[in-house]
């Protein structure tokens, strides 16, 4: 392969290194790949077992920017982040984002991994992280996998229970972010934090 891969297509690129057809590849973004490549021809466990080890190197990559501890100054500064963690995962993912005095992201962990469509979160597993640092607040984030932002019915009745344990804990819920598909929801925007 030359030195220019960066003139390369996507296909190409990974056609090189899973050594199948480039034609197999070159209908599907990478995305796609990334999240379902046992779904593209010539692909068995072991490509997608590579496929699966590029797409957590990519995610590390994306944790290590320069822009991992931004000041959040509203929700899609908090969707710029946490976008490349969340956008392509197919389970519920609980994180949370800890902030500074300066409303900059100190530590953004994983609180629980659900379901396809369910992640069962306990204020104190939420709380037990937040008190590891300095923080002045925190911002709920999950994702959405099927695309749609829309919270539930139980997005909802936990993010009030939260809300009231953050109050007791001197530790304000400032929003909870909901990651879907290149989109994302505010509940603080759309009135459902009092």
């Amino acid at each position: 392969m030359n030195k220019n891969l960066h003139y390369e297509s996507n296909a190409s690129l990974l056609s090189s290194l899973l050594n199948i057809p480039a034609e197999n590849l070159a209908c599907k973004n990478i995305s796609e790949i990334l999240t379902a490549p046992l779904t593209i021809k010539g692909v068995g466990v072991k490509k997608a077992d590579k496929l699966y080890v590029i797409k957590e190197v990519i995610r590390r990559i994306m944790e290590e920017s320069p822009n991992d501890n931004p000041v959040i100054h509203g929700p899609e500064d908090v969707s710029n982040f946490f976008m490349p963690k969340l956008l392509h995962e197919t389970k519920e993912h609980f994180m949370i984002a800890v902030l500074n005095t300066k409303n900059r992201i100190i530590a953004a962990p994983t609180i629980s991994i659900g379901s396809l469509s369910a992640s069962v979160v306990h204020p104190r597993e939420i709380f037990k992280e937040a008190i590891k640092y300095p923080c002045a607040g925190i911002i709920l984030v999950h994702n959405h996998p099927s695309g749609d932002p829309k919270p539930s019915r139980e997005d909802i009745a936990a993010t009030e229970r939260l809300v009231k344990a953050g109050k007791i804990m001197d530790i304000p819920i400032i929003d909870h972010v909901i990651i879907a598909q290149h989109n994302y929801l505010s509940m603080k925007e759309k009135d459902l934090i009092k």
